[in-house]
């Protein structure tokens, strides 16, 4: 398997796809036209783009970019439904700029909001648990490790609990069909329907693992920087999420790239959980997925340079 370094996200019936500095949404509309979108990111970075370069750093400014990127394509998919629901006429470009402007402070709003919400349900809230057990388990270290589990227990919880919404269970089925189409190119098959079809849906570079990697990071993390005051040490966790994702990032580079069986065995929880954020997509779905990719990626160019010179045009 060769890394493309592509990478995307599932969005209401449809995919975003992205590639360096590209990226693109496909999103199928009511009517089965599928609209393609190509953009270009803006990192947060802004003109310091050095930043996102740099080892252990570059997965901070990474993982806030993928959360507004993803927000905004969210945001954008859901348009076409919003419009078909209320009948209304196509916006003027005066009236579409307002209504960007109003989305983007929304956009900001709402990274803002799940931010905080996921700080206080995924880091404070564990340790608030395990802490309750301290007359029980006097060992900082054991109650660090429930700590942990105790995180990951309420990640897959909340998992479970949003895949019984049919609406998640067809966002989970279009991210199936996003790895389905990066495996395919990576395993050095032609992107078509029936190639993708065969394909994973399991991939070590996903959000999940990323996420999976971000509660093992600050399990061991944690076991090593102590506070002594409860104040402090929710502060600790707090401060020290961005050293974690810093280390998670590297970490997800690492399992995208290599075979070593150190970090095919780090990577098999992820992957594991990955079988419940995805879902075998229909091929209705795949080829939303495929113009995604085509959008934003020459995966012809690709095969011949990585997987020899053979006729990838064909099926």
């Amino acid at each position: 398997m060769k890394s493309s370094n592509i990478g995307g996200q599932a969005v209401m019936e449809g995919i975003m796809m992205k590639n360096k500095d590209d990226y693109a949404v496909a999103v199928r509309k009511g009517d089965g036209e599928i609209v393609v979108k190509k953009d270009t990111c803006r990192s947060i970075a802004g003109n310091c783009k050095a930043l996102t370069k740099i080892p252990f750093i570059r997965g901070v400014f990474n993982f806030i970019d993928s959360m507004v990127l993803g927000m905004k394509t969210l945001m954008y998919s859901a348009s076409f439904f919003e419009e078909e629901t209320n009948g209304e006429a196509p916006l003027t470009e005066e009236e579409a700029a307002k209504n960007e402007k109003k989305e983007e402070l929304l956009m900001t709003g709402t990274v803002i909001v799940s931010v905080l919400m996921a700080v206080g349900i995924f880091m404070v809230l564990p340790y608030y648990l395990s802490s309750l057990l301290k007359d029980m388990v006097p060992s900082y270290h054991i109650r660090t490790i429930i700590e942990g589990l105790v995180r990951i227990g309420i990640f897959i919880a909340y998992i479970l609990l949003i895949s019984k919404m049919e609406d998640i269970q067809r966002l989970f089925r279009y991210h199936g069909a996003e790895h389905k189409c990066i495996n395919c190119i990576e395993h050095g098959l032609p992107l078509t329907v029936e190639n993708v079809r065969i394909s994973s849906r399991q991939h070590k570079r996903c959000g999940t693992s990323f996420l999976f990697f971000v509660l093992l990071v600050s399990i061991c993390l944690l076991m090593v920087i102590q506070a002594e005051s409860p104040l402090m040490r929710v502060v600790v966790r707090i401060a020290l999420l961005p050293v974690i994702a810093g280390i998670s990032y590297e970490i997800l580079k690492l399992a995208g790239r290599s075979e070593n069986s150190l970090v095919n065995l780090l990577s098999k929880p992820g992957m594991a959980i990955q079988k419940l954020t995805t879902k075998e997509p229909d091929d209705s779905m795949i080829e939303v997925a495929i113009q995604a990719v085509e959008a934003v990626f020459d995966w012809n160019e690709f095969e011949r340079e990585n997987f020899g010179n053979k006729d990838t045009a064909e099926g």
